[in-house]
């Protein structure tokens, strides 16, 4: 073994520079390509929900227009209740709010006695005026 000397060391060991800090932002960009992740699967959740819950208040406007039309007016009291249910349920625009708080009254009289007469012609004639215009606005 041949010894080491302290000048011929020092001398191979000038070529060697010292470690360099390297700015690293990776950890950043990590993050923030999931944070975009995360804003994107959101935005396409919130757009799949809405679309769905439009698609599902479509459908419930045609069963409660299908519930009005099988309505049996043998026996007032009941129906008085369901068309005034269903009919508010559908009253989401200006016409039909209107039609409704014409029918509203009419629909009252047979609501809250133990015993009602039979339906009028009047009633059952704004009855049907309302739900031919829900029916054409679904």
């Amino acid at each position: 073994m041949k010894p080491i000397d302290d000048q011929n060391l020092s001398t191979q060991l000038r070529d060697i520079k010292p470690l360099l800090d390297i700015p690293d932002n990776s950890f950043y960009f990590y993050w923030g390509l999931i944070v975009v992740a995360v804003l994107i699967l959101l935005a396409l959740a919130f757009f799949i929900g809405k679309k769905f819950l439009a698609n599902r208040k479509i459908n419930l406007a045609k069963g409660y227009v299908e519930k009005l039309k099988s309505i049996d007016w043998s026996d007032p009291k009941k129906a008085a209740y369901d068309a005034t249910h269903y009919a508010r349920l559908l009253a989401t625009d200006d016409r039909k709010k209107e039609l409704f708080s014409q029918l509203e009254p009419l629909l009252e009289k047979f609501k809250y006695k133990k015993e009602v007469e039979d339906v009028d012609q009047d009633t059952i004639n704004r009855f049907n005026l309302y739900v031919q215009v829900a029916d054409e606005s679904i």
